[in-house]
């Protein structure tokens, strides 16, 4: 027999609505209201402000060590301002703008980064997953849960999250291999962020992109800009639409930079370039955004002033709450691994809470 090719459908688009200036490209611009736009702009603003707070505090030795995410605030709000509250979001560790948006509290954010296992609670009815530090362990999550709403026949999807690094883990190969044959509600949102701590995008594969890995695994993949929030929630709600019909899975690769470090425990100064990081800066999803609503007549000096002044106190608030809640008894770290205790953890329990007494520290009783 001769040798033949296998014809294998490929569809790998590359979408962005918005240029670097913040200028539209009307064809493609989504139909939004003013409402919406001003909203997804407001929680954008709001990540923004966070995120420089909560390095603030971890500079101040408030927090533990916290990773930053300055520069990627589209990828999160686009992704999941159109969904509903009965659909579910996984989330990596960078993620705190899908936070904010499903009801986290300043405060609960805040405690993660501090420690305090009461940041791994998800709040009241919000159908979402505990924020996972273990790179790419959440993927089997997503389609796990996707799987369950296809079981019980329900219209819900998941989105899940994880970064370029991430697709080299085996968790990342056999959550889509198991989402693309089962043909799950679920959209896989890589948050392409250029550097896997100081491993460039180049060197983690040698695909020439992320998106077109769908190919592999039997669905779609698509590739956007992921500093344009119009783009993103474009991508994402196609994603949906396709998962609540059941036609399956999406893998969306959206492109942006990590501005920041990878964690404050990390110098980035010694793996890459200010020039690289001055380039990237230019293409900002924040300003960027601003100069659109400015020029749609959605926002103006006046509004953006508020908007600054609310978010303030709103932070200010926030971390207020959460450090009038740390008179904790440390030794009740003992407590909450068993449901009855072994004797050996006792006995360390003791010594601990006699350590902790002869050094003066309070334990909150």
């Amino acid at each position: 027999m001769p040798r033949r090719n296998i014809k294998i459908e490929t569809r790998v688009e590359y979408l962005s609505i918005l240029d670097d200036r913040g200028r539209v490209d009307t064809a493609l611009e989504p139909k939004l209201d003013g409402d919406l736009l001003l909203y997804m702009y407001r929680m954008m603003l709001l990540t923004r402000r966070l995120d420089e707070r909560l390095l603030n505090l971890q500079r101040q030795g408030r927090i533990g060590t916290y990773a930053p995410i300055r520069g990627q605030e589209a990828v999160q709000i686009g992704s999941v301002v159109g969904l509903r509250k009965s659909d579910w979001t996984v989330q990596a560790f960078r993620e705190p703008g899908v936070s904010l948006h499903r009801g986290w509290s300043i405060n609960r954010i805040i405690k993660f980064w501090g420690g305090y296992e009461e940041g791994c609670a998800v709040p009241e009815g919000v159908n979402d997953t505990p924020i996972a530090v273990p790179v790419a362990s959440q993927l089997p999550h997503i389609t796990g849960i996707a799987w369950g709403m296809k079981i019980r026949k329900k219209d819900d999807v998941v989105v899940g999250f994880v970064g370029d690094g991430g697709t080299s883990e085996g968790d990342f190969h056999e959550a889509l291999t198991f989402a693309g044959v089962f043909k799950v509600p679920a959209v896989f949102v890589i948050t392409n962020n250029q550097w896997a701590i100081s491993i460039p995008r180049h060197k983690q594969t040698a695909s020439k992109t992320l998106a077109q890995k769908a190919v592999g695994y039997g669905f779609d993949g698509i590739q956007v800009d992921g500093n344009d929030v119009l783009a993103v929630y474009v991508a994402v709600q196609e994603a949906v639409d396709r998962a609540r019909a059941g036609k399956g899975p999406t893998l969306i690769e959206a492109v942006t930079y990590r501005l920041a470090m990878h964690t404050t425990a990390d110098d980035p100064k010694k793996y890459r370039s200010d020039e690289e990081v001055k380039k990237w800066e230019k293409r900002d999803p924040v300003p960027r955004f601003e100069k659109y609503l400015r020029d749609k007549g959605v926002l103006d000096d006046k509004t953006v002033a508020e908007l600054e002044e609310d978010i303030a106190e709103r932070i200010r608030k926030g971390v207020a709450e959460h450090e009038a809640t740390l008179d904790v008894n440390p030794v009740e770290c003992f407590d909450y691994l068993y449901n009855e205790v072994p004797a050996e953890l006792e006995d360390q329990r003791a010594e601990f809470a006699a350590a902790l007494e002869r050094e003066g520290v309070g334990t909150g009783d």
